[in-house]
């Protein structure tokens, strides 16, 4: 039986008072920016920081006194795990979650945290779900799909029943993708209320399993992605007709998009994003020319995020955006050149974060050093001024790049 509009509603009232009816607030920079009127759903101020735990409630709710006493298990990266031992607790049901080896250590440690029982097998998502069917079938447990199951959608989708009470003018909804849940469950709800909305897939480039299935081809994946949340390789059987059938286009955003949108994210809205949270907004940033003039809903769908990981990120966005900058100036190997360098740097206005003194492993003559510089620098055109206020003081300067 396909899913249906009726199934979202009933899991709404299902789950209402539960979860947060997260706001769906208008961006005005994020409009300004990509030409589109900007509209995000914050899921990831949900309890567990994600969406997710809409379709787990839902699902554990469902279940018969029977299946509740002998406990559930499910397979997650991360942000499912959360939502079922979550509820699950809640509910007085003991639950195991199996997740990736590599899954970030926060989510790890949330989920056992809501008292589930943790098990690290597999290197993906899908190798922890294999490992979970075991489990299943050796202790009897009830087994809660992260996508793949129609009260699981019905939760998901609920998110657009709010977005579309909220923002009833919205044209398009971007909506990440992994399995296919979300979007599966949004989009049930949203052509239910209005078939003529535009619904978006965006998946990351290096795990395009929905992608390649609804447009062909074979996929090719990455060994790993920012958006390991969406880092799914096989659409679920559910999911997958009803993307077919409703979906009106996937779209894939690499690494640096991704990256750039959760910086964006972090100092526009000052909201933090996991990489598949931010996936939506890295789409609109891509191919603004096709959203330009609509009014763009985006599911923030989650905020678990590495705080090494994110730091990371913002270190790497402020660099593409040329507020740090690494240089390599040659100076003679005397008393005080390094103090001239410094004065130089001052007066250009640059303030320096690091600074690494090179001799031996140089092709310099032996009577020259190469000092690199790691600045905090204002743009780009900054930059060239800096550079070219060294040279004009006597150094050869150059800036590297992450290739060097």
């Amino acid at each position: 039986m396909s899913l249906e509009l009726k199934d979202v509603r009933e899991a709404a009232v299902a789950i209402r008072g539960s979860v947060l009816d997260t706001p769906c607030l208008h961006s005005r920079t994020l409009s300004e920016i990509t030409g589109a009127e900007v509209y995000i759903k914050f899921e990831n101020l949900q309890f567990t920081a994600s969406f997710k735990e809409r379709g787990a409630l839902n699902k554990l709710l469902s279940l018969t006194a029977a299946q509740r006493k002998k406990g559930v298990i499910a397979a997650s990266a991360g942000n499912h795990a959360q939502g079922v031992a979550y509820h699950a607790r809640r509910l007085g049901i003991r639950a195991a979650i199996v997740m990736p080896r590599h899954t970030p250590s926060v989510k790890v440690e949330r989920t056992r945290a809501f008292g589930a029982e943790v098990v690290l097998e597999g290197e993906n998502y899908d190798e922890a779900n294999a490992f979970a069917q075991r489990l299943k079938r050796q202790r009897g447990l009830q087994y809660i799909h992260a996508y793949d199951d129609r009260k699981v959608m019905a939760g998901q989708g609920t998110i657009a029943l709010e977005m579309l009470a909220q923002q009833p003018a919205l044209d398009v909804l971007v909506v990440p993708i992994g399995g296919g849940g979300l979007i599966a469950g949004m989009a049930t709800a949203a052509k239910g209320i209005r078939p003529k909305i535009r619904i978006v897939g965006v998946q990351a480039e290096r795990f395009p399993s929905m992608y390649c299935a609804v447009k062909g081809g074979k996929p090719q994946f990455g060994l790993n992605t920012i958006a390991e949340g969406i880092a799914v390789r096989a659409p679920g059987k559910l999911t997958l007709p009803i993307v077919r059938k409703l979906v009106d286009d996937i779209v894939l955003v690499g690494e640096g998009d991704i990256e750039q949108a959760i910086v964006m994210l972090l100092e526009i809205e000052k909201t933090v994003a996991e990489g598949a949270g931010a996936a939506g907004l890295a789409a609109l940033l891509r191919y603004r020319r096709r959203f330009a003039g609509r009014k763009v809903g985006l599911v923030l769908c989650g905020g678990n995020i590495d705080p090494l990981v994110l730091s990371s990120i913002i270190e790497r966005g402020m660099a593409r955006s040329g507020r740090l900058a690494r240089l390599a100036v040659e100076l003679r190997d005397l008393p005080g050149e390094l103090a001239r360098v410094t004065a130089c740097l001052a007066q250009a206005g640059a303030n320096i974060d690091e600074v690494h003194h090179q001799r031996t492993f140089t092709r310099l003559p032996v009577q020259a050093t190469e000092v690199e510089f790691v600045l905090q620098t204002r743009d780009r055109k900054h930059i060239a001024d800096i550079i070219a206020a060294l040279r004009a003081a006597g150094f050869s300067a150059r800036q590297r790049d992450g290739q060097d």
